[in-house]
């Protein structure tokens, strides 16, 4: 069994404790606001994500075997594994995503950052842990970065979701 996968498989469990609520028993009908709505798809958005660790970067890249720059990372991870269709740039994207407060943010949420200097010019996704998934460049590929590292933190933009 592949490395990545195989820790993917296990580490997810973990990740997805520590940064769930304990509320998660609120009815389906009208679920609380500290529980992820469709957390399957949320779990196993983390896992493809996981899955793209140490994959290619390549500019405009939305293939699994050419290569993945933020946006087309994004775009692969949501139609794969949950079957939701996103289409252009990161700032494209964001204006699609749904604004939410960072006490509300889960895995698989979006992560996004001003990176060229305009808003909304890179995007991750969310895993938990203070940790975000991303097609970082040429050099790196698909990496996890933490959010508070100096450099995501000054460029940090904000959480936004599909699923609220």
């Amino acid at each position: 069994m592949n490395k990545r996968l195989f820790f993917g498989v296990c580490l997810t469990p973990f990740l997805f404790a520590c940064s769930t609520s304990l509320r998660h028993y609120a009815p389906a009908a009208s679920p609380s606001p500290s529980y992820p709505s469709n957390p399957a798809k949320r779990q196993d958005i983390v896992m493809q994500a996981m899955a793209m660790l140490d994959r290619g970067y390549t500019y405009g890249g939305k293939k699994l075997h050419t290569g993945f720059d933020c946006s087309g990372l994004v775009s692969f991870v949501y139609k794969e594994s949950a079957g939701i269709a996103l289409q252009g740039s990161a700032a494209q994207m964001a204006e699609l995503a749904k604004p939410i407060d960072p006490t509300l943010a889960h895995p698989g949420d979006l992560v996004f950052f001003n990176t060229l200097g305009s808003a909304f010019s890179h995007v991750g996704i969310f895993i938990g842990s203070g940790k975000f998934i991303h097609a970082a460049n040429e050099r790196t590929g698909v990496k996890t970065e933490r959010l508070n590292n100096t450099y995501w933190a000054k460029r940090f933009e904000g959480y936004r979701t599909f699923f609220a």
